[in-house]
């Protein structure tokens, strides 16, 4: 087959098929019909004669030749992803859009708000600020900037550490009234306990809570970590919650004091090529300063 039977914009849907594993899925994120999605796919098998994905009632998984083009596929993605930010650091404006993808929590209990000052810093920047409770992959452009709670692995990745931050135990005043407050940590057999679905993890760096508790009794389990707050705000059960929560403003208290806490890392992932696009460098510049100065990210062990 000649390469000049090639198209651009089929590879691009290849692309977010291969990601997403799901035609459903890549249409969103592409903002096209799903019917084009399918249609562009079947087009590029054709024009290739042959075959890159194992079709399923679960989706869609790339075959050999599929797996094959993808890496061949990426380069270029990466390659006009450079070409793009090379361009755009010729330019010296601060306005445009910085996706800046994280979990639901710190977007939502910390990031929020402070965020806002970033706004009036750089009112012609745009925040986009996605949360998800899997890994955002700056080097497939889901993100332009990911916080997450894990060294990020990945080619052409910068990752710089942002600090720890500690996460304890909370409860409201009528679960303690009503259940007691526990004396210490071998007491915590006789209560309830909020926290995630365990099937449903998946950052292995959110299953907190075993690591404070041994064998908790869950009675309520979600996958968000705004749910589990509210629950135990409504006396569900013990919760536990980072620092950054600020948990006493929804009516909860700490429970055992420093006696049981739990510490995670803080990572800020951007990728190479895009880090110095002005509009990202201020975006990054931004959250370093913010984090790095911030005493809830300077735990040790």
């Amino acid at each position: 087959m000649a390469a000049d039977q090639l198209n651009w914009d089929d590879l691009k849907v290849f692309l977010a098929v291969a990601r997403t594993g799901n035609l459903v899925k890549a249409a969103r994120k592409l903002r096209i019909d799903q019917s084009t999605v399918s249609r562009r796919v079947t087009q590029l098998e054709y024009a290739l004669g042959a075959s890159l994905f194992e079709r399923s009632h679960t989706g869609l998984a790339l075959n050999g030749f599929g797996a094959e083009l993808l890496e061949s596929v990426q380069s270029m993605d990466t390659g006009f992803a450079a070409l793009t930010a090379t361009l755009d650091r010729k330019s010296s404006a601060l306005h445009g859009p910085v996706r800046i993808g994280t979990m639901e929590g710190i977007a939502t209990l910390y990031l929020s708000s402070r965020l806002a000052q970033f706004h009036r810093e750089y009112p012609a920047i745009t925040v986009e600020l996605v949360t998800s409770t899997q890994q955002l992959y700056v080097t497939h452009r889901e993100a332009d900037v990911f916080l997450g709670f894990f060294k990020p692995q990945g080619k052409g990745l910068d990752a710089e550490h942002m600090g720890r931050f500690s996460l304890h135990l909370y409860a409201s005043h009528g679960y303690l009234e009503q259940q007691g407050c526990p004396e210490n940590v071998d007491a915590l057999s006789q209560h309830k306990f909020v926290g995630y679905i365990d099937d449903l993890i998946q950052i292995d760096a959110v299953r907190w809570l075993e690591d404070a508790v041994s064998k908790p009794v869950l009675v309520f389990q979600s996958t968000s970590m705004l749910a589990q707050m509210v629950a135990a705000s409504e006396g569900v059960g013990i919760v536990l919650l980072p620092e950054f929560a600020d948990a006493g403003r929804f009516g909860l208290r700490r429970v055992l004091g420093d006696e049981v806490r739990v510490t995670r890392d803080l990572w800020l992932s951007v990728h190479r090529e895009l880090r110095y696009v002005p509009r990202i460098k201020a975006a990054v510049s931004f959250l370093e300063k913010l984090l790095l100065k911030d005493p809830l990210f300077a735990q040790t062990d």
